[in-house]
């Protein structure tokens, strides 16, 4: 089940505000359900980066830090009116270094030299507001390792994103001791790269679509990208006609408001 984690401090620092607006009754025939799509793997010229901005919906855009094209990709996408994130590199438990790509968070870094490299990728990926990882199985289950993760987004007013690639993350109780907003994906479309495995993945949303009040899915540009675009066009339509696309701020009130009144 997804969980979301807000800053125990804003809630009482909106409450008047926010309640006045949660109390108000939505219109009739007004969508009440809310789904956010999150893409990763921007920001390295992979495939599918320009059809999947050209989508007709708000996305939550994860862009890798450093990279060949992490500052044109962001910027697109932030000018084409969507959410920028930081898809932070971190260790897994199995995988190739090389996937990692520069200044991923490793789990035999000091604390100073963790905090640093979350500190460039942030500032290297215009408009972030968030952050998520990029693989990572080892890295979200080590306590030392994402308290200075989620100490830096904390400092920084960033909300994270567990990608949940591991059962064993600490991200959970740690966002909430740290009073970081937190959120947790809970279908990935593409971890199989096959049109048939996205598609069973579309339909899978869609029917829940008819009994939750939001959901969160992660897919990717690069291998699967092209595939991802040509399931998401078809399935764009009937989405819209059960929720709303909203990137993932929307769905944690007191952090957009607390953004709003910052900017």
């Amino acid at each position: 089940m997804k969980k979301i984690i807000v800053f125990s401090l804003l809630a009482a620092m909106f409450t008047s505000g926010a309640a006045s607006a949660k109390e108000a009754a939505p219109p009739a025939g007004l969508k009440t359900s809310s789904l956010s799509i999150v893409i990763d793997d921007f920001g390295n010229n992979m495939k599918g980066t320009k059809e999947m901005l050209e989508l007709p919906i708000p996305l939550t855009v994860a862009v890798m830090p450093l990279m060949e094209t992490t500052k044109q990709d962001a910027e697109l996408a932030h000018r084409l009116g969507h959410e920028v994130i930081v898809h932070m590199p971190m260790e897994p438990v199995s995988g190739k270094q090389s996937w990692l790509g520069p200044g991923a968070v490793t789990t035999g870094l000091s604390n100073e030299e963790i905090r640093k490299r979350v500190e460039e990728a942030i500032d290297s990926v215009p408009f972030a507001v968030g952050m998520n990882h990029h693989m990572g199985s080892k890295a979200t289950a080590d306590e030392r390792v994402m308290r200075v993760v989620l100490t830096v987004c904390r400092e920084r007013g960033l909300y994270y994103l567990d990608s949940r690639t591991t059962p064993k993350s600490v991200v959970p109780e740690l966002a909430e001791e740290l009073g970081v907003p937190y959120l947790e994906n809970e279908l990935f479309f593409d971890h199989v790269y096959t049109t048939q495995h996205i598609t069973k993945q579309a339909d899978q949303i869609m029917r829940r679509l008819k009994t939750d009040k939001e959901i969160i899915a992660i897919g990717h540009v690069g291998i699967s990208g092209n595939k991802m675009v040509d399931v998401l066009k078809e399935y764009i339509p009937l989405y819209l006609d059960e929720a709303k696309a909203v990137p993932l701020s929307d769905i944690i009130p007191e952090f957009e408001l607390v953004n709003e009144r910052l900017e």
